[in-house]
């Protein structure tokens, strides 16, 4: 849903990528910053698991982990903005982007699982249904049928449902793991949308 307003978020990110092109960054280059705080997110997140009874110390890990996921999140746009600005773009570029952003994923629903901060039968669907989207789209494009904003939830909304359900369990720490039992659900619901769009596609 979110992705409709990916032309907004570019405009808005004009100006970055422009200091980010005169500082000597490549889209390659952000992308790699972004992947570093991705995975240093799903840590932090692994390690306020360890610290659920003291709240000082899971308020301070779970913050750092927004943060880093937060930021993670605006490499992943600014980079691309870059490379479209810039006339960077490249197959490859786009290959491994998408690549990374699988891996960042992984280690946020990682660190919720092994962290303990959600049930892991609820956490491994939530994992399984988030990259089963992602796979549906690479898959249902490299047939020519385009996938972009098919289904309930796609990548920016399961971030933006972690990072605020992350924020409110501050307050009550069972919202984030009502979170993950939602996206456990939605995910896969996409991923049945996705594959119910394509097969209708395909033989129409």
């Amino acid at each position: 849903m979110l992705t409709k307003l990916k032309k907004t978020v570019e405009s808005l990110l004009k100006a970055e990528a422009a200091a980010a092109h005169r500082a000597g960054l490549t889209p390659n280059m952000i992308s790699g910053i972004g992947v570093v705080l991705g995975l240093a997110s799903g840590i932090f997140y692994w390690q306020a698991g360890q610290f659920m009874e003291n709240q000082e110390r899971y308020l301070y890990y779970i913050v750092s982990a927004i943060v880093l996921l937060l930021a993670s999140g605006y490499c992943d746009a600014l980079d691309g903005t870059l490379a479209r600005l810039y006339g960077k773009t490249t197959v490859a570029g786009g290959f491994i982007d998408s690549l990374l952003d699988r891996y960042v994923e992984a280690a946020v629903y990682c660190g919720l699982i092994i962290g303990g901060l959600c049930n892991v039968f609820w956490g491994l669907l939530a994992l399984i249904g988030s990259l089963l989207t992602s796979y549906a789209r690479a898959r249902s494009e490299a047939a020519n049928v385009p996938m972009e904003t098919i289904g309930i939830v796609e990548r920016a909304e399961r971030l933006i449902i972690i990072i605020l359900a992350s924020i409110l369990s501050v307050v009550r720490l069972e919202i984030l793991q009502l979170a993950i039992v939602l996206l456990a659900i939605i995910t896969n619901l996409t991923v049945a949308q996705r594959a119910y769009y394509f097969i209708r596609r395909v033989k129409s």
